[in-house]
C-alpha cells in the first residue's frame, strides 16, 4: 500500500471518529438548551432572508415548482422553517435508500450479522460425508471468495476429505426475482447485479445463476482445501433437518449500510430490501420488504401519503417520497440515539467521502453536510444533515432532469444553510 493510500485511509478515520464524537456532544448540549431560546434566537427578518436565498436556489435549477420540494427542520427545536411543496409525491432516485436504512436499523440493530453456511444432508462417516453438502446464502451483499474459502477450511477442519453426492447453491431465503418492479430493462447488470440471496464476489459473474456461481467457486475452494465432492455442482434447497458443518459472517450491518449509502450501492439496497422482507419468518421478496419499510414508517409517526416504496435502490420508475416524509425520517433518526450514530454514519460527507467527494469542497460546507445522493435521468435528490443544526430535504424531477443544474441548486442550497 502507497504512502498517499495510507494518509488517504487514516484522514478518512479520523474525519469519521470526528463525526461520531460530534454526534455524541451535540445530543448532550442540545438537552441543556431550551427550546423557546432558539425559536427565539431568529428574527422573522432573518427568517425572510433565508427563505428568499433558499428559494433563489432551488430556482436556479430551472425546474418547475411543481416538480421539486424541499423542506429544512431545525434540529434543536423540531420546527420546520422552510418548506416547499412539501407534501408533492415525487421520484426520490437513491435517497429512497433513506427508509431503507431506517427500517433495517430498526429491525434488526447495527451489529447484526447475515450468515452463509454449509450444511450437511445425510451423515459422516469417517473422512466422508454421505450425502450432499449445501451451500446456504442469507443475503449477505459482501461475500467473497475469500469467505467461501474460510467455509471450506472449516468443512476440512470437520474433519471431512470427500462428499459422496453433490454440492448444492441454495438461494430460496429470497425468492429467485433477479429484478424490481418498474426497472428498465438494461439496469439489470448495468446499475445492479442480479438479485439472489446466495451470490459471491457482489455478483460479478452476470451471464450465469448466481448461486450456481457461488457453489462452483466454492467447490473449487473445497478442493484446494482437500476435500474432494464426487457429485455434481447443481442448484437446489437444504431440508429443515439439514445439518450445520460451516458459516461464516458478514460485516456488522453498520458497516454494510455505511457502504450502500454512501457509495449509493443499487446492489446492496436490493438485498437488504429482501433481508428486511425476511424478517420474522417471511421470505425474502421485494413486496415483503417494502411492506415492512412501511410499517416502520408508520410506526414512527412518518406520513405515508404520498409514499410508494417498490425498490430499494430507488431505480424502479414507481418510486415515489415526499420531502415531508424525508425530513421526518431524518427528524425521527436524529432524536434517537441508537439510530443517530450509524445512519448519520453512513452518509456521504461534502467534499470528503463517498458520492459527495467532488461536491461541496469549499467553506462553509466542506466537511459540514453529511447527506444521501440521488440521481437517475428523471430524478435529482440530496437529503441530510447540515452540522447537528438542521435536517434537509431536495427532491428535483423532470423529463429529463438536468443533473448539473440539478447538483449546482443543490449544492447552492445546503450552502446557504451551512453559512447560518
Amino acid at each position: 500500500m502507497g504512502m498517499r493510500s495510507i494518509f488517504s485511509r487514516l484522514a478518512a478515520l479520523a474525519l469519521t471518529l470526528a463525526l461520531g464524537l460530534a454526534l455524541c456532544a451535540s445530543s448532550t448540549a442540545r438537552e441543556a438548551v431550551p427550546r423557546a431560546a432558539h425559536a427565539s434566537g431568529k428574527s422573522a427578518a432573518a427568517r425572510t432572508t433565508l427563505a428568499r436565498k433558499l428559494n433563489a436556489a432551488l430556482a436556479s435549477a430551472r425546474i418547475p415548482p411543481a416538480q421539486r420540494a424541499a423542506e429544512v427542520v431545525d434540529l434543536a427545536t423540531g420546527e420546520v422553517i422552510y418548506s416547499r411543496h412539501a407534501s408533492g409525491s415525487l421520484a426520490p432516485a437513491s435517497n429512497e435508500k433513506l427508509p431503507i436504512t431506517l427500517a433495517a436499523l430498526t429491525l434488526f440493530g447495527p451489529e447484526y450479522h447475515i450468515s452463509t453456511e454449509v450444511l450437511g444432508e445425510g451423515e459422516q462417516q469417517g473422512n466422508e460425508w454421505l450425502g450432499d453438502l449445501v451451500l446456504k446464502g442469507h443475503g449477505d451483499p459482501d461475500l467473497s471468495t475469500g469467505d467461501l474459502k474460510r467455509l471450506a477450511r472449516q468443512v476440512r477442519a470437520a474433519g471431512i476429505r470427500s462428499v459422496s453426492g453433490d454440492l448444492i447453491g441454495d438461494e430460496s431465503f429470497f425468492d429467485r426475482s433477479r429484478t424490481a418492479p418498474g426497472w428498465k430493462s438494461f439496469f439489470l447488470v448495468n446499475e445492479c447485479a442480479p438479485i439472489s440471496a446466495l451470490s459471491v464476489d457482489r455478483g460479478v459473474v452476470t451471464n450465469a445463476s448466481p448461486p450456481l456461481v457461488a457453489a462452483r467457486v466454492f467447490a473449487k475452494m473445497l478442493a484446494a482445501s482437500g476435500v474432494k465432492v464426487k457429485g455434481k455442482v447443481r442448484v437446489g434447497a437444504a431440508s429443515s433437518d439439514a445439518l450445520s458443518i460451516a458459516s461464516v459472517e458478514s460485516p456488522a450491518l453498520w458497516k454494510l449500510l455505511r457502504f450502500m449509502d454512501r457509495e449509493s450501492d443499487n446492489y446492496s439496497a436490493e438485498l437488504m430490501l429482501k433481508q428486511i422482507g425476511a424478517n420474522d419468518n417471511e421470505q425474502g421478496t421485494t413486496a415483503n420488504g417494502a411492506a415492512a419499510v412501511n410499517s416502520v414508517l408508520a410506526d414512527d409517526g412518518i406520513p405515508l401519503a404520498g409514499l410508494r416504496i417498490v425498490d430499494g435502490s430507488g431505480l424502479s420508475q414507481s418510486d415515489r417520497l415526499t420531502a415531508k416524509a424525508l425530513s421526518q425520517l431524518l427528524v425521527t433518526v436524529w432524536g434517537d440515539t441508537t439510530l443517530r450514530r450509524p445512519f448519520v454514519g453512513s452518509l456521504a460527507i461534502a467534499g470528503r467521502l463517498g458520492t459527495l467527494s467532488h461536491r461541496l469542497r469549499s467553506r462553509p460546507a466542506l466537511g459540514n453536510v453529511y447527506a444521501k445522493t440521488g440521481t437517475t435521468n428523471s430524478a435529482s435528490a440530496l437529503s441530510g444533515y447540515v452540522r447537528t443544526r438542521y435536517a434537509f430535504v431536495i427532491l428535483q424531477n423532470g423529463s429529463p432532469v438536468s443533473a448539473t443544474r440539478a447538483r449546482a441548486a443543490q449544492d447552492r442550497f445546503v450552502t446557504v444553510l451551512a453559512a447560518q
